[in-house]
């Protein structure tokens, strides 16, 4: 019966008995802009925060004195 020669870490170990996959993000589109963004997350377009299709707030381009 073959020996190792060497012990192997438990970390090693794992990662070869291991089951789990990458998974790619879920990706959707906002219904108002049409631009796809991570699910459940707020995501910028033309400086407006949109939200569940719904403007957040906007971003303040000039500085007021």
């Amino acid at each position: 019966m073959a020996h190792p020669k060497h012990r192997i870490s438990q970390t090693r170990q794992a990662k070869r008995r291991t089951h789990y996959k990458i998974e790619a993000p879920n990706v959707a589109t906002c219904p108002t802009t049409g631009q796809p963004h991570l699910f459940h997350r707020a995501h910028w377009h033309e400086d407006k925060l949109y939200y569940k299709g719904k403007v957040l707030m906007e971003k303040n381009s000039a500085k007021e004195d």
